[in-house]
């Protein structure tokens, strides 16, 4: 635990039997020897807490007039002895220590109450964040002497959702149960809770963090893209926690009690991940880290994730790699599990260098090379470009917002076998194809990756060799799934990408795909509406009208030609 009266950090390994942490200046050496001697107590192995432990503990926290603390072990030896002040204790920190999955930490705190009070909120939040057995009060009346104890335990998962459960106070002696027996059997339903929330296909098991900030009116629809993003990653979302904030912690990006139901959350359903529907910074990142034992997962770091998936070959590989350095150099701290992927197999150090150090030289070589090799395949595709523009072949891009079935409108016009999907990203590495349209002419028609809301810039980088595939367009297909709720918010987040990549000039012919999924007057109202042309790649309904719309924008001079017949019909008719 974090906290300004910290003596020092341990050692690895057992603690040392003398040790007291906390706030012991000012102490007689009568009573520091009486503190350290707590150690050679040892409790009954089935009892929470002894009368005679419980007499000792309040006899010297009396005599002392500051709250003493015991973390005692499932053996019943203390372990660590820790003095507070008048109001609360501080508890040494001990997060190396890990449990299993449903496992506690195999520790409880013991600790003195000397204003007749319950368990407080900071008792509450050392429970949770340290998951350990018991969180005990030992109530200290007037005399010195111990009343009554009130004790307080981690809740297995329930349709409550609640995270602690508060036991009715007694006086130490009176609390008989069993407490291996009992320790053992909560953490059996913590253990079946957590099978229980096994989803069949899925590799890891995540809680989806939602923070709103402000007026943030596409909460939802933010939510529901970061629900469809974990599903393509192979990840089941076990469970969301939402929050609406005003501006974001600095530290933590929601707040410090949603973070620390978070941390028993997560363990309650033995989730693998926590997923943040917003990007961490590096500070964030490590604090949430420090508390929380799940990964942590930002939304680029998933949409990476799904990239380096999905990249099949070279240039796929190179681009999605080169935006996972990109994006994580920043985020090298040196500490915790964020450096976990880029730490293996690196190399010796050189001299006066910290690991750190080298880890960072090392990705930016690393960086550095991967750039070269696509500079390298980025003068492939522009000599492909030249030729192509020698042989006079306009081209047409798909371009769209990710899933809207640009592959699938790809393989209808082509008769080609793109690889298709049902889901994000599906397609990662461009496909080009002829297109031939009336009067023998052919076209290049290309396939590109499909864009999402606030795409990463490091994934923008990246990605620069397969884009300018678009910079050299002449028309672009804009294909939209119309059977989303979110059609309108998706085209304008594309328009929006085009513009900021310099593509906003570009002619566009707008592709309401999915028709199918919608009545034909629906189609009919929604193309209207929004000036497109409607269309089911999959059936292939509305394509006729498609390519003649395409035609039109790809060779205008017909335009002016049909034009040009039309008055001078209507003159000879005169």
């Amino acid at each position: 635990m974090e906290g300004p009266y910290l003596v020092r950090a341990e050692p690895r390994g057992r603690p040392s039997t003398t040790e007291l942490h906390g706030q012991t200046y000012g102490l007689k050496a009568s009573q520091i020897r009486r503190l350290r001697n707590l150690y050679k107590r040892r409790l009954p192995r089935n009892r929470l807490v002894s009368q005679e432990f419980a007499r000792r503990i309040a006899e010297i926290s009396f005599e002392i007039g500051r709250q003493v603390g015991a973390l005692v072990n499932r053996r019943g030896q203390v372990e660590y002895v820790t003095v507070g002040d008048p109001f609360r204790v501080e508890l040494p920190d001990f997060k190396r220590v890990r449990g299993g999955p449903g496992r506690f930490r195999g520790l409880r705190c013991l600790h003195t109450h000397l204003r007749d009070e319950s368990l407080t909120r900071d008792d509450l939040t050392d429970l949770q964040l340290l998951r350990l057995d018991a969180m005990v009060a030992i109530q200290v009346d007037e005399r010195g002497l111990p009343t009554l104890t009130e004790y307080a335990s981690l809740c297995p998962p329930s349709e409550s959702g609640e995270l602690v459960e508060v036991h009715p106070p007694l006086p130490p002696s009176r609390l008989e149960f069993d407490f291996l027996e009992w320790i053992e059997s909560l953490e059996d339903e913590f253990a079946e809770g957590q099978r229980g929330t096994e989803v069949a296909g899925a590799t890891d098991r995540a809680i989806l963090v939602g923070v709103s900030i402000g007026k943030d009116l596409r909460a939802e629809e933010r939510l529901a893209e970061m629900h469809e993003l974990a599903g393509t990653a192979g990840v089941a979302v076990l469970d969301v926690v939402c929050q609406r904030r005003s501006s974001p912690d600095p530290r933590y990006l929601i707040g410090k009690g949603k973070i620390q139901d978070l941390v028993v959350r997560a363990w309650q359903l033995g989730a693998d991940l926590v997923i943040f529907d917003r990007n961490l910074t590096p500070v964030q990142i490590r604090h949430i880290t420090d508390l929380v034992e799940a990964r942590i997962v930002d939304r680029t770091q998933l949409i990476l994730d799904i990239f380096a998936q999905h990249a099949r070959t070279r240039e796929g590989r190179i681009q999605v790699e080169l935006a996972q350095l990109r994006y994580r150099l920043p985020r090298l701290v040196g500490r915790g599990e964020s450096m976990s992927r880029l730490t293996g197999g690196i190399g010796g150090r050189g001299p006066g260098e910290t690991k750190l150090e080298v880890d960072r030289r090392r990705v930016r070589d690393r960086i550095r090379r991967l750039d070269g090799q696509l500079d390298q395949v980025s003068r492939q595709r522009q000599t492909r470009r030249v030729k192509r523009n020698r042989e006079g072949l306009p081209v047409l891009s798909i371009v769209g917002y990710t899933n809207a079935g640009k592959s699938t409108l790809l393989n209808w016009l082509t008769h080609s076998r793109v690889s298709t999907a049902d889901q994000l990203f599906a397609t990662l590495d461009p496909s080009s194809r002829r297109l031939r349209f009336p009067k023998e002419r052919d076209v290049i028609i290309t396939d590109t990756v499909g864009f999402i809301r606030d795409l990463p810039p490091d994934l923008i980088a990246g990605f620069r060799a397969t884009l300018e595939e678009i910079h050299d367009a002449n028309v672009l297909l804009h294909v939209a799934d119309a059977s989303s709720p979110d059609v309108e918010v998706h085209i304008e987040d594309v328009r929006a990408l085009l513009v900021e990549l310099g593509l906003g000039d570009k002619p566009e012919c707008l592709v309401l795909n999915k028709c199918d999924k919608l009545s034909s007057r629906e189609a009919t109202a929604l193309a209207r509406q929004m000036g497109g042309v409607p269309i089911s790649a999959l059936t292939g309904w509305g394509v006729e009208e498609l390519l003649r719309q395409a035609e039109l924008l790809l060779f205008p001079a017909d335009v002016e030609e049909i034009g040009a017949r039309r008055i001078h019909a209507i003159g000879r008719g005169a």
